[in-house]
């Protein structure tokens, strides 16, 4: 099972909505994932797999050597699938 921290700046709004969204896709395709919620100041203890966040703050997670999902809108399942789907086939090898 892979970990997985769903996160924004201030850790409110938006990032409550892509953890509702991320949770669904994992469930309907039996992704092997869990996540949890915070904000980018939760990435200073996070220990985990990789990160779903805004498409603007990926340079930001990687730069602290995580694995980034980086989504453009919050609510299109079919994107955080596919990036769910590449993060998954690089676990592989």
């Amino acid at each position: 099972m892979y970990r997985a921290l769903v996160c924004c700046r201030a850790g409110m709004g938006s990032s409550t909505i892509l953890k509702i969204k991320a949770d669904q896709v994992i469930r309907e395709n039996n992704f092997p994932i869990k996540t949890e919620h915070g904000n980018l100041d939760s990435l200073i203890s996070f220990d985990g797999d990789l990160v779903i966040t805004m498409c603007d703050l990926t340079k930001e997670v990687e730069a602290k050597g995580l694995y980034a999902v980086g989504v453009i809108n919050i609510l299109d399942k079919e994107d955080i699938k596919k990036q769910l789907e590449e993060f998954l086939k690089t676990k592989e090898s």
